[in-house]
C-alpha cells in the first residue's frame, strides 16, 4: 500500500487540532506530513508523534508533492486553495461547506458510502456535522426497512460555531451570574441559561440553513428521492461540545423498537444505552471526547403507523467533522484513490 504524503490545512483552529489527534490516533500510514494555516496562524509550533513541526503559511506552492489534504480553514480558503491542490495531483477532503452540494464532488461519511469516493475528481466534501452522526444511524436502519419521511430537531452545541463561540458561552455565562451586560457577538440572542432556534441565516422557505443541510445531504449521501420529506429544526443550546437529536423515522414497513435496538447494536460507529428505567441513555457529557454515535430513548413512534422516535448524541468535533475527515483519509488510502 502506497503511503501519502499529507498537509493538514487549518491546523491551528479547533477543528484542525482534532484532525491532528485522530491522525495519530488512527495511526495514519503517511510518508510526509506538513502543517498549513494562515499568515497570522503561521510559525506556530505544534508538537505531533514526539516532533516539533513549525505551522507554514498556505499558498499555492504549499501543496507540491502533497498527495492528501485534510482542510479545515472555511469555505473561502478551501475555495481558493481547491483549484491549486487538484492541479497538483492532490486530493482534498475538505470539511467546509464549499463543495457538498456540487454534483461531481462525492459527499461521504466514512463506512456509509465509501463507494462515492471512487467518483471523486480531486475533491472530497465531509457533511455537516449534524448531518454526519444521523447517517451512521439511519444507514443500517433503512437498509432493512426503506424509510418513508424523517423529522429531526437538533441541539447543537457552541463548538460547531468556533472557539469564538465557546468563550463567549463562558463570558456571557459569567455576566449573566453576575448581572452584568453582555453584548453577544456570535449569536443574535444571549446564549448563556437560553436556546436559541437559528442556527445560520434563514432561506425564502423559513428553514435556515442549517437545517437545509440537514435535509439536502441526508438525501445526497443516502442517494434517496429528492421528494422524500425529510424537515429538520436545528436550535443551538448552551452545552460546549456534543450535538443532541431527536429524531423522528416513518417506515414504509412495520420496525419495531427491539428491532431497531439490534440493528443499532451491530453497527459500525454507533453504542445503544437504552435503559430508561434505569436512567440509562446518552447524554452529551457520554460523547465529548469520544468516537460512537450514542443511541437511546428508542421508541414506537405514536404519530406514524410504522415509526420510531430515538435520541442521538456524538461529539461534533470528531465525528461531525474531524473523526470523518480522518476516516475518509484512511478509506482513501486503503483504497489506494490518490
Amino acid at each position: 500500500m502506497k503511503k501519502p504524503n499529507i498537509a493538514i490545512l487549518g491546523a491551528t483552529g479547533v477543528v484542525g487540532r482534532e484532525i491532528t489527534k485522530i491522525v495519530d490516533e488512527l495511526k495514519i500510514d503517511f510518508n510526509e506530513i506538513k502543517f498549513l494555516s494562515s499568515a497570522k496562524s503561521a510559525g506556530t509550533k505544534l508538537e505531533f508523534q514526539g516532533k516539533t513541526y513549525i505551522v507554514e503559511e498556505a499558498k499555492p506552492e504549499s501543496f507540491d508533492g502533497v498527495n492528501i489534504v485534510l482542510a479545515s480553514a472555511g469555505a473561502s480558503t478551501s475555495k481558493i486553495f481547491a483549484p491549486e491542490i487538484v492541479k497538483r495531483g492532490g486530493v482534498l477532503i475538505d470539511n467546509s461547506s464549499a463543495f457538498r452540494m456540487e454534483k461531481d464532488v462525492p459527499l461521504v461519511i466514512a463506512y456509509v458510502n465509501d463507494e462515492d469516493l471512487k467518483n471523486h475528481k480531486g475533491i472530497i466534501a465531509n457533511p455537516n456535522c449534524s448531518t454526519s452522526q444521523l447517517m451512521l444511524v439511519l444507514k443500517p436502519l433503512i437498509e432493512k426497512v426503506p424509510m418513508k419521511r424523517l423529522i429531526v430537531s437538533t441541539y447543537q452545541a457552541v463548538s460547531g460555531a468556533g472557539l469564538n463561540a465557546i468563550n463567549e458561552l463562558t463570558a456571557n455565562t459569567k455576566a449573566t451570574l453576575n448581572n452584568e451586560e453582555f453584548e453577544n457577538k456570535c449569536f443574535k440572542k444571549p446564549i448563556s441559561f437560553n436556546v436559541i432556534p437559528q442556527i445560520d441565516v434563514f432561506c425564502d422557505n423559513g428553514y435556515t440553513k442549517e437545517e437545509m443541510k440537514v435535509v439536502n445531504e441526508t438525501k445526497k449521501i443516502l442517494h434517496l428521492s429528492e421528494d422524500l420529506p425529510i424537515s429538520c429544526t436545528a436550535a443551538r443550546v448552551p452545552v460546549y461540545n456534543g450535538h443532541s437529536e431527536a429524531v423522528d423515522i416513518e417506515f414504509e414497513d412495520e420496525m419495531t423498537p427491539d428491532m431497531a435496538r439490534e440493528i443499532l447494536k451491530s453497527s459500525f460507529g454507533v453504542e445503544v444505552i437504552d435503559n430508561p428505567d434505569n436512567f440509562e441513555y446518552p447524554t452529551t457529557r457520554d460523547a465529548s471526547g469520544v468516537n460512537p454515535v450514542f443511541v437511546g430513548r428508542i421508541r414506537k413512534n405514536l404519530a406514524f403507523k410504522n415509526g420510531i422516535t430515538l435520541w442521538c448524541v456524538a461529539d461534533n468535533l470528531r465525528i461531525g467533522a474531524a473523526l470523518n475527515t480522518v476516516r475518509i483519509c484512511q478509506k482513501v488510502i486503503e483504497m489506494e484513490l490518490f
